[in-house]
Protein backbone atom coordinates (compact mmCIF):
# COMPACT_ATOMS: atom_id res chain seq x y z
CA UNK A 1 0.00 0.00 0.00
CA UNK A 2 2.87 2.39 0.74
CA UNK A 3 3.98 2.34 -2.90
CA UNK A 4 0.50 3.47 -3.96
CA UNK A 5 0.39 6.11 -1.21
CA UNK A 6 3.73 7.52 -2.38
CA UNK A 7 2.52 7.58 -6.00
CA UNK A 8 -0.67 9.39 -5.04
CA UNK A 9 1.19 11.88 -2.88
CA UNK A 10 3.56 12.70 -5.73
CA UNK A 11 0.70 12.92 -8.22
CA UNK A 12 -1.18 15.31 -5.95
CA UNK A 13 1.90 17.39 -5.23
CA UNK A 14 2.66 17.70 -8.93
CA UNK A 15 -0.87 18.84 -9.70
CA UNK A 16 -0.96 21.44 -6.95
CA UNK A 17 2.54 22.66 -7.78
CA UNK A 18 1.59 23.07 -11.40
CA UNK A 19 -1.53 25.05 -10.53
CA UNK A 20 -0.49 27.13 -7.53
CA UNK A 21 3.32 27.19 -7.58
CA UNK A 22 6.15 25.22 -6.04
CA UNK A 23 5.17 25.76 -2.40
CA UNK A 24 1.84 24.06 -2.96
CA UNK A 25 3.34 20.61 -3.51
CA UNK A 26 5.44 20.26 -0.39
CA UNK A 27 3.04 18.94 2.25
CA UNK A 28 1.04 16.16 0.69
CA UNK A 29 0.05 13.40 3.08
CA UNK A 30 -2.17 10.40 2.36
CA UNK A 31 -3.44 8.00 5.00
CA UNK A 32 -6.00 5.26 5.53
CA UNK A 33 -9.49 6.39 6.47
CA UNK A 34 -12.68 5.05 8.00
CA UNK A 35 -14.86 6.72 5.35
CA UNK A 36 -12.77 5.81 2.29
CA UNK A 37 -9.81 3.64 1.40
CA UNK A 38 -7.43 6.61 1.68
CA UNK A 39 -7.77 10.27 2.59
CA UNK A 40 -5.71 13.44 2.53
CA UNK A 41 -6.15 16.64 4.51
CA UNK A 42 -3.31 18.41 2.72
CA UNK A 43 -5.58 20.98 1.09
CA UNK A 44 -6.60 22.32 4.50
CA UNK A 45 -3.00 22.33 5.69
CA UNK A 46 -1.85 24.30 2.64
CA UNK A 47 -4.78 26.67 2.33
CA UNK A 48 -3.72 29.16 4.98
CA UNK A 49 -0.15 29.36 3.73
CA UNK A 50 -1.27 29.84 0.11
CA UNK A 51 -4.20 32.09 1.10
CA UNK A 52 -6.59 29.92 -0.87
CA UNK A 53 -9.92 28.28 -0.18
CA UNK A 54 -9.12 24.71 0.97
CA UNK A 55 -11.89 23.19 -1.12
CA UNK A 56 -10.43 24.87 -4.20
CA UNK A 57 -7.12 23.11 -3.52
CA UNK A 58 -8.94 19.87 -2.74
CA UNK A 59 -10.77 19.92 -6.10
CA UNK A 60 -7.46 20.18 -7.97
CA UNK A 61 -5.97 17.40 -5.90
CA UNK A 62 -9.04 15.15 -6.31
CA UNK A 63 -9.04 15.58 -10.10
CA UNK A 64 -5.37 14.64 -10.34
CA UNK A 65 -5.72 11.55 -8.14
CA UNK A 66 -8.63 10.28 -10.21
CA UNK A 67 -6.21 9.77 -13.11
CA UNK A 68 -4.29 7.04 -11.21
CA UNK A 69 -5.31 3.56 -12.46
CA UNK A 70 -5.84 2.26 -8.91
CA UNK A 71 -8.38 4.99 -8.08
CA UNK A 72 -12.05 4.31 -8.75
CA UNK A 73 -13.35 7.69 -7.62
CA UNK A 74 -12.46 10.69 -5.47
CA UNK A 75 -14.62 13.16 -3.60
CA UNK A 76 -14.11 16.35 -1.69
CA UNK A 77 -15.67 16.23 1.75
CA UNK A 78 -16.19 18.70 4.57
CA UNK A 79 -13.91 21.73 4.66
CA UNK A 80 -11.38 20.20 2.28
CA UNK A 81 -10.76 16.48 2.82
CA UNK A 82 -10.18 14.39 -0.28
CA UNK A 83 -11.56 10.86 0.01
CA UNK A 84 -9.99 8.25 -2.27
CA UNK A 85 -11.82 5.04 -3.22
CA UNK A 86 -9.78 2.27 -4.88
CA UNK A 87 -10.84 -0.18 -7.57
CA UNK A 88 -11.75 -3.63 -6.26
CA UNK A 89 -9.56 -5.07 -9.00
CA UNK A 90 -6.52 -3.22 -7.68
CA UNK A 91 -7.21 -4.43 -4.13
CA UNK A 92 -7.68 -8.03 -5.31
CA UNK A 93 -4.37 -7.99 -7.16
CA UNK A 94 -2.48 -6.21 -4.39
CA UNK A 95 -3.54 -8.56 -1.59
CA UNK A 96 -1.38 -11.41 -2.94
CA UNK A 97 1.68 -9.31 -2.01
CA UNK A 98 0.37 -8.26 1.40
CA UNK A 99 3.38 -9.65 3.32
CA UNK A 100 5.93 -7.95 1.05
CA UNK A 101 8.04 -5.11 2.43
CA UNK A 102 9.89 -2.30 0.69
CA UNK A 103 13.67 -2.41 1.08
CA UNK A 104 14.01 1.16 2.31
CA UNK A 105 17.22 0.43 4.21
CA UNK A 106 19.21 -0.98 1.31
CA UNK A 107 22.80 0.25 1.31
CA UNK A 108 22.69 1.43 4.92
CA UNK A 109 24.25 -0.22 7.97
CA UNK A 110 22.76 0.10 11.44
CA UNK A 111 24.49 -0.99 14.64
CA UNK A 112 22.05 -1.92 17.43
CA UNK A 113 23.48 -2.15 20.95
CA UNK A 114 21.11 -4.05 23.25
CA UNK A 115 20.73 -6.47 26.17
CA UNK A 116 24.16 -5.72 27.71
CA UNK A 117 23.94 -7.65 30.99
CA UNK A 118 26.64 -7.37 33.63
CA UNK A 119 29.08 -10.26 33.89
CA UNK A 120 28.88 -12.36 37.08
CA UNK A 121 25.24 -11.48 37.70
CA UNK A 122 22.29 -13.61 36.55
CA UNK A 123 19.89 -12.20 34.00
CA UNK A 124 16.62 -11.18 35.67
CA UNK A 125 13.30 -9.82 34.44
CA UNK A 126 14.61 -6.25 34.17
CA UNK A 127 16.97 -7.44 31.39
CA UNK A 128 14.13 -8.63 29.21
CA UNK A 129 13.11 -5.17 28.02
CA UNK A 130 16.43 -4.22 26.41
CA UNK A 131 16.89 -7.75 25.08
CA UNK A 132 13.58 -8.22 23.29
CA UNK A 133 13.10 -4.60 22.20
CA UNK A 134 16.56 -4.66 20.62
CA UNK A 135 15.94 -8.04 19.03
CA UNK A 136 12.62 -6.88 17.53
CA UNK A 137 14.28 -3.77 16.09
CA UNK A 138 17.05 -5.93 14.61
CA UNK A 139 14.50 -8.20 12.91
CA UNK A 140 12.38 -5.33 11.59
CA UNK A 141 15.31 -3.37 10.22
CA UNK A 142 16.76 -6.41 8.46
CA UNK A 143 13.32 -7.06 6.97
CA UNK A 144 13.27 -3.59 5.36
CA UNK A 145 16.73 -3.94 3.88
CA UNK A 146 19.22 -2.59 6.42
CA UNK A 147 22.49 -4.36 7.04
CA UNK A 148 22.25 -4.83 10.80
CA UNK A 149 25.08 -5.42 13.28
CA UNK A 150 23.63 -6.69 16.56
CA UNK A 151 26.08 -5.85 19.37
CA UNK A 152 25.85 -7.14 22.94
CA UNK A 153 27.86 -4.53 24.87
CA UNK A 154 28.58 -6.55 28.02
CA UNK A 155 29.37 -4.97 31.37
CA UNK A 156 32.64 -6.87 31.74
CA UNK A 157 34.99 -4.30 33.31
CA UNK A 158 35.21 -1.97 36.28
CA UNK A 159 35.28 -1.83 40.07
CA UNK A 160 32.90 -4.78 40.53
CA UNK A 161 35.64 -7.15 39.39
CA UNK A 162 38.01 -5.99 42.09
CA UNK A 163 35.23 -6.71 44.57
CA UNK A 164 34.54 -10.12 43.07
CA UNK A 165 38.19 -11.14 43.10
CA UNK A 166 38.42 -10.32 46.82
CA UNK A 167 35.13 -12.04 47.63
CA UNK A 168 36.02 -15.10 45.54
CA UNK A 169 39.27 -15.62 47.42
CA UNK A 170 37.75 -15.05 50.84
CA UNK A 171 34.38 -16.78 50.79
CA UNK A 172 34.02 -19.07 47.74
CA UNK A 173 31.92 -22.21 48.20
CA UNK A 174 33.56 -24.50 45.57
CA UNK A 175 30.61 -26.91 45.41
CA UNK A 176 28.09 -24.10 44.95
CA UNK A 177 30.29 -22.58 42.24
CA UNK A 178 30.48 -25.94 40.49
CA UNK A 179 26.69 -26.37 40.56
CA UNK A 180 25.67 -22.80 39.67
CA UNK A 181 28.64 -20.47 39.17
CA UNK A 182 26.76 -17.24 38.44
CA UNK A 183 24.47 -17.61 41.44
CA UNK A 184 27.53 -18.18 43.62
CA UNK A 185 29.22 -15.09 42.16
CA UNK A 186 26.10 -13.08 42.94
CA UNK A 187 26.14 -14.38 46.53
CA UNK A 188 29.78 -13.35 46.86
CA UNK A 189 29.09 -9.87 45.44
CA UNK A 190 26.14 -9.29 47.78
CA UNK A 191 28.22 -10.46 50.75
CA UNK A 192 30.99 -8.02 49.78
CA UNK A 193 28.52 -5.14 49.54
CA UNK A 194 27.02 -5.98 52.92
CA UNK A 195 30.46 -6.01 54.56
CA UNK A 196 31.39 -2.77 52.81
CA UNK A 197 28.28 -1.08 54.20
CA UNK A 198 29.04 -2.42 57.67
CA UNK A 199 32.59 -1.10 57.58
CA UNK A 200 31.40 2.29 56.35
CA UNK A 201 29.02 2.49 59.28
CA UNK A 202 31.79 1.54 61.66
CA UNK A 203 34.01 4.27 60.25
CA UNK A 204 31.23 6.73 60.93
CA UNK A 205 31.59 8.31 57.49
CA UNK A 206 27.98 9.02 56.66
CA UNK A 207 28.90 10.96 53.53
CA UNK A 208 30.43 7.83 52.09
CA UNK A 209 27.01 6.22 51.94
CA UNK A 210 26.24 8.52 49.01
CA UNK A 211 29.48 7.84 47.12
CA UNK A 212 29.60 5.60 44.07
CA UNK A 213 31.79 2.52 43.85
CA UNK A 214 34.62 4.64 42.46
CA UNK A 215 34.68 7.18 45.31
CA UNK A 216 38.23 8.21 46.09
CA UNK A 217 38.01 8.89 49.84
CA UNK A 218 41.34 8.16 51.52
CA UNK A 219 39.62 6.56 54.51
CA UNK A 220 37.47 4.16 52.50
CA UNK A 221 36.46 0.90 54.20
CA UNK A 222 39.32 -1.64 54.34
CA UNK A 223 37.46 -4.15 52.18
CA UNK A 224 36.97 -1.52 49.46
CA UNK A 225 40.64 -0.54 49.56
CA UNK A 226 41.51 -4.20 49.10
CA UNK A 227 39.17 -4.43 46.11
CA UNK A 228 40.70 -1.33 44.52
CA UNK A 229 44.13 -2.87 44.89
CA UNK A 230 43.00 -6.04 43.12
CA UNK A 231 41.37 -3.97 40.38
CA UNK A 232 44.64 -2.11 39.76
CA UNK A 233 46.44 -5.45 39.50
CA UNK A 234 43.80 -6.64 37.01
CA UNK A 235 44.16 -3.48 34.94
CA UNK A 236 47.94 -3.94 34.93
CA UNK A 237 47.62 -7.48 33.60
CA UNK A 238 48.35 -9.54 36.72
CA UNK A 239 48.11 -13.16 35.42
CA UNK A 240 46.15 -14.54 38.38
CA UNK A 241 43.60 -11.73 38.40
CA UNK A 242 43.24 -11.82 34.61
CA UNK A 243 42.64 -15.59 34.78
CA UNK A 244 39.90 -15.12 37.39
CA UNK A 245 38.33 -12.30 35.36
CA UNK A 246 38.25 -14.50 32.25
CA UNK A 247 36.69 -17.31 34.29
CA UNK A 248 33.93 -14.96 35.48
CA UNK A 249 33.22 -14.00 31.86
CA UNK A 250 33.22 -17.59 30.61
CA UNK A 251 30.74 -18.90 33.19
CA UNK A 252 28.54 -15.83 32.73
CA UNK A 253 28.45 -16.15 28.93
CA UNK A 254 27.56 -19.82 29.26
CA UNK A 255 24.49 -18.86 31.30
CA UNK A 256 23.61 -15.86 29.13
CA UNK A 257 23.77 -17.97 25.98
CA UNK A 258 21.41 -20.53 27.48
CA UNK A 259 18.84 -17.80 28.16
CA UNK A 260 19.34 -16.24 24.71
CA UNK A 261 18.72 -19.60 23.04
CA UNK A 262 15.41 -19.96 24.86
CA UNK A 263 14.43 -16.45 23.77
CA UNK A 264 15.67 -17.04 20.19
CA UNK A 265 17.92 -13.99 20.52
CA UNK A 266 21.37 -13.83 18.97
CA UNK A 267 24.09 -11.29 18.27
CA UNK A 268 26.61 -10.65 15.53
CA UNK A 269 29.30 -9.40 17.92
CA UNK A 270 29.77 -9.36 21.69
CA UNK A 271 32.01 -6.37 22.38
CA UNK A 272 32.09 -5.65 26.09
CA UNK A 273 33.50 -2.61 27.85
CA UNK A 274 36.88 -4.37 28.09
CA UNK A 275 37.14 -4.49 24.28
CA UNK A 276 37.71 -0.73 24.18
CA UNK A 277 40.37 -0.53 26.92
CA UNK A 278 43.27 -0.06 24.51
CA UNK A 279 41.41 2.71 22.68
CA UNK A 280 40.48 4.90 25.67
CA UNK A 281 43.69 6.90 26.11
CA UNK A 282 43.77 7.74 22.39
CA UNK A 283 40.08 8.67 22.42
CA UNK A 284 40.56 11.12 25.29
CA UNK A 285 43.63 12.59 23.61
CA UNK A 286 41.68 13.10 20.39
CA UNK A 287 39.01 15.01 22.32
CA UNK A 288 41.69 17.19 23.88
CA UNK A 289 43.54 17.77 20.61
CA UNK A 290 40.34 18.85 18.86
CA UNK A 291 39.48 21.25 21.67
CA UNK A 292 36.30 19.30 22.45
CA UNK A 293 37.39 18.29 25.95
CA UNK A 294 39.27 20.26 28.60
CA UNK A 295 40.85 19.75 32.01
CA UNK A 296 38.77 20.59 35.07
CA UNK A 297 40.23 20.07 38.56
CA UNK A 298 42.41 17.30 37.22
CA UNK A 299 39.58 15.53 35.39
CA UNK A 300 38.82 15.69 31.65
CA UNK A 301 35.35 16.89 30.70
CA UNK A 302 33.36 18.01 27.68
CA UNK A 303 31.33 21.17 28.26
CA UNK A 304 28.19 22.07 26.32
CA UNK A 305 26.24 25.19 25.57
CA UNK A 306 22.80 25.73 24.10
CA UNK A 307 24.04 27.72 21.11
CA UNK A 308 26.44 25.02 19.92
CA UNK A 309 24.77 21.83 21.09
CA UNK A 310 21.10 22.76 21.20
CA UNK A 311 20.93 22.04 24.92
CA UNK A 312 22.67 23.33 28.02
CA UNK A 313 23.80 19.94 29.31
CA UNK A 314 25.95 19.38 32.41
CA UNK A 315 29.65 18.64 31.76
CA UNK A 316 30.38 15.15 30.44
CA UNK A 317 33.07 13.40 32.51
CA UNK A 318 35.49 11.60 30.18
CA UNK A 319 38.37 10.81 32.54
CA UNK A 320 38.56 11.04 36.32
CA UNK A 321 41.11 13.12 38.19
CA UNK A 322 42.97 9.93 39.18
CA UNK A 323 43.35 9.01 35.50
CA UNK A 324 40.62 6.38 35.52
CA UNK A 325 38.26 5.96 32.58
CA UNK A 326 34.47 5.73 32.75
CA UNK A 327 31.41 4.75 30.72
CA UNK A 328 31.74 8.04 28.87
CA UNK A 329 35.25 7.17 27.69
CA UNK A 330 34.16 3.71 26.54
CA UNK A 331 31.03 4.93 24.79
CA UNK A 332 32.83 7.65 22.81
CA UNK A 333 35.37 5.04 21.71
CA UNK A 334 32.43 2.80 20.77
CA UNK A 335 30.90 5.45 18.50
CA UNK A 336 34.18 5.93 16.65
CA UNK A 337 34.78 2.19 16.36
CA UNK A 338 31.31 1.45 14.97
CA UNK A 339 31.63 4.12 12.31
CA UNK A 340 35.19 3.09 11.46
CA UNK A 341 34.59 -0.65 11.29
CA UNK A 342 31.10 -0.84 9.77
CA UNK A 343 30.56 2.64 8.29
CA UNK A 344 27.33 2.75 10.29
CA UNK A 345 24.68 5.17 9.08
CA UNK A 346 22.61 4.63 12.25
CA UNK A 347 23.78 3.74 15.76
CA UNK A 348 20.95 2.65 18.06
CA UNK A 349 21.51 2.01 21.76
CA UNK A 350 18.75 0.36 23.82
CA UNK A 351 18.82 1.07 27.57
CA UNK A 352 16.45 2.13 30.33
CA UNK A 353 15.26 5.69 30.90
CA UNK A 354 17.81 6.48 33.63
CA UNK A 355 20.56 6.89 31.05
CA UNK A 356 18.89 9.59 28.94
CA UNK A 357 21.22 12.36 30.11
CA UNK A 358 24.30 10.21 29.52
CA UNK A 359 23.35 9.55 25.91
CA UNK A 360 22.41 13.16 25.23
CA UNK A 361 25.93 14.06 26.37
CA UNK A 362 27.47 11.20 24.40
CA UNK A 363 25.69 12.04 21.14
CA UNK A 364 26.46 15.76 21.50
CA UNK A 365 30.12 14.78 21.90
CA UNK A 366 29.84 12.50 18.87
CA UNK A 367 28.46 15.34 16.76
CA UNK A 368 31.38 17.54 17.84
CA UNK A 369 33.73 14.76 16.70
CA UNK A 370 32.03 14.67 13.31
CA UNK A 371 30.41 11.24 13.72
CA UNK A 372 28.33 11.01 10.51
CA UNK A 373 25.88 8.38 11.76
CA UNK A 374 22.44 9.09 13.14
CA UNK A 375 22.78 8.36 16.88
CA UNK A 376 19.58 7.24 18.59
CA UNK A 377 18.90 6.30 22.20
CA UNK A 378 15.98 3.88 22.40
CA UNK A 379 15.04 4.28 26.05
CA UNK A 380 12.36 2.39 27.86
CA UNK A 381 10.53 2.69 31.16
CA UNK A 382 11.79 0.73 34.12
CA UNK A 383 10.34 -2.59 35.13
CA UNK A 384 9.37 -2.78 38.77
CA UNK A 385 7.97 -5.41 41.08
CA UNK A 386 4.81 -4.63 43.04
CA UNK A 387 6.96 -4.41 46.17
CA UNK A 388 9.51 -1.99 44.72
CA UNK A 389 12.44 -1.46 42.37
CA UNK A 390 14.38 -4.48 41.16
CA UNK A 391 17.82 -4.53 42.80
CA UNK A 392 20.65 -7.01 42.32
CA UNK A 393 22.42 -5.81 45.46
CA UNK A 394 19.33 -6.31 47.61
CA UNK A 395 18.42 -9.61 45.98
CA UNK A 396 15.02 -8.16 45.00
CA UNK A 397 14.62 -9.76 41.58
CA UNK A 398 13.06 -12.59 39.63
CA UNK A 399 15.47 -14.58 37.49
CA UNK A 400 14.73 -14.48 33.78
CA UNK A 401 14.89 -18.26 33.51
CA UNK A 402 12.47 -18.55 36.43
CA UNK A 403 10.07 -16.33 34.49
CA UNK A 404 10.40 -18.43 31.33
CA UNK A 405 9.98 -21.69 33.25
CA UNK A 406 6.81 -20.39 34.89
CA UNK A 407 5.48 -19.13 31.54
CA UNK A 408 5.93 -22.54 29.95
CA UNK A 409 4.42 -24.33 32.96
CA UNK A 410 1.27 -22.21 32.89
CA UNK A 411 0.97 -22.48 29.12
CA UNK A 412 1.27 -26.27 29.32
CA UNK A 413 -1.70 -26.41 31.67
CA UNK A 414 -3.78 -24.29 29.28
CA UNK A 415 -2.70 -26.31 26.23
CA UNK A 416 -3.77 -29.58 27.87
CA UNK A 417 -7.13 -28.11 28.89
CA UNK A 418 -7.91 -26.51 25.52
CA UNK A 419 -6.85 -29.39 23.29
CA UNK A 420 -6.71 -32.82 24.99
CA UNK A 421 -5.97 -34.39 21.58
CA UNK A 422 -2.43 -32.96 21.56
CA UNK A 423 0.29 -35.49 22.23
CA UNK A 424 2.58 -34.77 25.18
CA UNK A 425 5.33 -33.73 22.76
CA UNK A 426 2.96 -31.41 20.89
CA UNK A 427 1.59 -29.93 24.12
CA UNK A 428 5.10 -29.13 25.40
CA UNK A 429 6.07 -27.49 22.11
CA UNK A 430 2.88 -25.40 22.18
CA UNK A 431 3.66 -24.46 25.79
CA UNK A 432 7.18 -23.39 24.86
CA UNK A 433 6.16 -21.24 21.89
CA UNK A 434 3.06 -19.77 23.54
CA UNK A 435 4.64 -19.21 26.95
CA UNK A 436 7.72 -17.39 25.70
CA UNK A 437 5.61 -15.53 23.13
CA UNK A 438 3.30 -14.34 25.91
CA UNK A 439 6.22 -12.96 27.91
CA UNK A 440 7.68 -11.14 24.91
CA UNK A 441 4.41 -9.70 23.66
CA UNK A 442 3.44 -8.55 27.15
CA UNK A 443 6.41 -6.20 26.95
CA UNK A 444 6.51 -5.31 23.25
CA UNK A 445 2.80 -4.48 23.01
CA UNK A 446 3.24 -1.52 25.36
CA UNK A 447 4.77 1.80 24.35
CA UNK A 448 8.37 1.28 25.41
CA UNK A 449 8.51 4.62 27.23
CA UNK A 450 5.96 3.49 29.83
CA UNK A 451 7.01 2.03 33.15
CA UNK A 452 6.02 -1.61 33.64
CA UNK A 453 5.01 -3.03 37.01
CA UNK A 454 5.62 -6.73 36.64
CA UNK A 455 2.72 -9.06 37.42
CA UNK A 456 2.67 -12.79 36.80
CA UNK A 457 -1.00 -12.72 35.78
CA UNK A 458 -0.55 -9.87 33.29
CA UNK A 459 2.68 -11.23 31.84
CA UNK A 460 1.26 -14.70 31.25
CA UNK A 461 -2.34 -13.87 30.37
CA UNK A 462 -3.55 -15.95 27.44
CA UNK A 463 -6.54 -13.74 26.55
CA UNK A 464 -7.07 -10.24 25.15
CA UNK A 465 -4.38 -8.36 23.22
CA UNK A 466 -1.74 -11.02 23.76
CA UNK A 467 0.57 -13.22 21.73
CA UNK A 468 -1.56 -16.32 22.45
CA UNK A 469 -4.58 -14.56 20.92
CA UNK A 470 -2.60 -13.89 17.73
CA UNK A 471 -1.06 -17.37 17.76
CA UNK A 472 -4.52 -18.88 18.11
CA UNK A 473 -5.78 -16.82 15.15
CA UNK A 474 -2.90 -18.20 13.08
CA UNK A 475 -3.53 -21.78 14.26
CA UNK A 476 -7.24 -21.45 13.42
CA UNK A 477 -6.38 -20.29 9.90
CA UNK A 478 -4.03 -23.25 9.47
CA UNK A 479 -6.83 -25.56 10.62
CA UNK A 480 -9.20 -24.08 8.02
CA UNK A 481 -6.63 -24.58 5.27
CA UNK A 482 -5.92 -28.16 6.38
CA UNK A 483 -9.62 -29.01 6.28
CA UNK A 484 -9.87 -27.48 2.80
CA UNK A 485 -6.85 -29.48 1.64
CA UNK A 486 -8.35 -32.69 3.02
CA UNK A 487 -11.41 -31.99 0.83
CA UNK A 488 -9.24 -31.33 -2.21
CA UNK A 489 -9.94 -27.58 -2.13
CA UNK A 490 -7.22 -25.01 -2.78
CA UNK A 491 -7.15 -21.22 -2.36
CA UNK A 492 -7.87 -19.41 -5.61
CA UNK A 493 -8.02 -15.96 -7.10
CA UNK A 494 -9.79 -13.28 -5.07
CA UNK A 495 -13.11 -12.42 -6.70
CA UNK A 496 -15.75 -9.84 -5.82
CA UNK A 497 -15.27 -8.35 -2.38
CA UNK A 498 -18.06 -8.17 0.18
CA UNK A 499 -17.77 -5.14 2.51
CA UNK A 500 -16.33 -7.31 5.30
CA UNK A 501 -13.79 -8.81 2.90
CA UNK A 502 -12.85 -5.35 1.68
CA UNK A 503 -12.09 -4.26 5.24
CA UNK A 504 -9.87 -7.32 5.71
CA UNK A 505 -8.00 -6.63 2.46
CA UNK A 506 -7.39 -3.02 3.44
CA UNK A 507 -6.06 -4.11 6.81
CA UNK A 508 -3.77 -6.67 5.18
CA UNK A 509 -2.36 -3.98 2.92
CA UNK A 510 -1.39 -1.92 5.96
CA UNK A 511 1.32 -4.37 7.02
CA UNK A 512 4.15 -2.60 5.21
CA UNK A 513 3.17 0.74 6.73
CA UNK A 514 3.23 -0.69 10.28
CA UNK A 515 6.64 -2.32 9.78
CA UNK A 516 8.21 0.77 8.22
CA UNK A 517 6.87 2.89 11.07
CA UNK A 518 8.68 0.62 13.55
CA UNK A 519 11.92 0.97 11.57
CA UNK A 520 11.61 4.77 11.69
CA UNK A 521 10.16 5.46 15.14
CA UNK A 522 11.79 2.43 16.82
CA UNK A 523 8.57 1.55 18.66
CA UNK A 524 7.64 -2.14 18.31
CA UNK A 525 4.21 -1.67 19.88
CA UNK A 526 3.05 -0.14 16.56
CA UNK A 527 3.41 -3.55 14.91
CA UNK A 528 1.71 -5.25 17.88
CA UNK A 529 -1.29 -2.94 17.54
CA UNK A 530 -1.49 -3.64 13.81
CA UNK A 531 -1.40 -7.44 14.28
CA UNK A 532 -4.07 -7.32 16.98
CA UNK A 533 -6.30 -5.22 14.73
CA UNK A 534 -5.71 -7.64 11.84
CA UNK A 535 -6.62 -10.66 13.99
CA UNK A 536 -9.76 -8.87 15.19
CA UNK A 537 -10.81 -7.95 11.64
CA UNK A 538 -10.19 -11.54 10.50
CA UNK A 539 -12.35 -12.84 13.36
CA UNK A 540 -15.21 -10.62 12.19
CA UNK A 541 -14.71 -11.80 8.59
CA UNK A 542 -14.75 -15.46 9.61
CA UNK A 543 -17.77 -15.10 11.89
CA UNK A 544 -19.85 -13.18 9.33
CA UNK A 545 -19.02 -15.03 6.12
CA UNK A 546 -18.92 -18.76 5.38
CA UNK A 547 -15.61 -20.06 4.05
CA UNK A 548 -15.62 -23.83 3.59
CA UNK A 549 -19.40 -23.90 3.05
CA UNK A 550 -19.43 -21.07 0.50
CA UNK A 551 -19.96 -21.57 -3.28
CA UNK A 552 -16.86 -22.96 -5.00
CA UNK A 553 -15.49 -19.72 -6.54
CA UNK A 554 -16.29 -17.66 -3.43
CA UNK A 555 -14.83 -20.40 -1.23
CA UNK A 556 -11.53 -20.36 -3.13
CA UNK A 557 -11.41 -16.56 -2.88
CA UNK A 558 -12.02 -16.57 0.86
CA UNK A 559 -9.45 -19.29 1.39
CA UNK A 560 -6.98 -17.01 -0.35
CA UNK A 561 -7.81 -14.26 2.14
CA UNK A 562 -7.36 -16.73 5.00
CA UNK A 563 -4.00 -17.79 3.59
CA UNK A 564 -2.79 -14.20 3.21
CA UNK A 565 -3.93 -13.33 6.74
CA UNK A 566 -2.05 -16.29 8.16
CA UNK A 567 1.04 -15.32 6.20
CA UNK A 568 0.99 -11.74 7.52
CA UNK A 569 0.30 -12.84 11.12
CA UNK A 570 3.21 -15.29 11.00
CA UNK A 571 5.57 -12.78 9.40
CA UNK A 572 4.60 -10.04 11.83
CA UNK A 573 5.05 -12.25 14.88
CA UNK A 574 8.42 -13.44 13.58
CA UNK A 575 9.53 -9.80 13.32
CA UNK A 576 8.73 -9.52 17.03
CA UNK A 577 10.73 -12.67 17.78
CA UNK A 578 7.56 -14.68 18.49
CA UNK A 579 6.88 -18.10 17.04
CA UNK A 580 3.66 -19.75 15.85
CA UNK A 581 2.27 -23.30 16.03
CA UNK A 582 0.11 -25.17 13.56
CA UNK A 583 -2.26 -26.45 16.26
CA UNK A 584 -3.28 -25.09 19.66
Amino acid sequence: MLVLIDELAELGATSLRGTFGDEAGQRIGVASSQVADLQTASAMQLAKKLKRNPRELAEVFAAALFTHPAVARTEVAGPGFVNIHLHDAWLRDAVSQAASLRQVGTGQTVVIDYSSPNVAKPMHIAHIRSTIIGDALKRVMRAVGYTVVADNHLGDWGTQFGKLIVAYRKWLDPQAFEENPVSELLRLYVKFVELEKQQKAELGKKNQADEGDDGAAADAPPILKEARGELVKLQQGDPKNVALWKQFIDVSMHEFDRVYRRLDVNFDVVLGESFYNDQLAGTVQTLLDKGIAEESEGAIVVRFDKATDGDALPPFLIRKADGGFLYGSTDVAGLLYRVGRWNASRIIIVTDERQQLHFKQLFATGRRLGVPASMEHVWFGLMRLAEGTISTRDGNLIGLETLLDEAERRSLEVARQCNPDLTEEEAREVARVVGIGAVKYNDLSKDRTTMVTFSWDKALSLTGNTAPYLQYAYARIRSILRKASDQGISPGKVTNLEPTERILVRKLLGFDEAVEEVSKALRPHVLCEYLFELATVFSTFYNELPVLKAESDVRASRLHLCERTGEVLKHGLQLLGIGVVERM
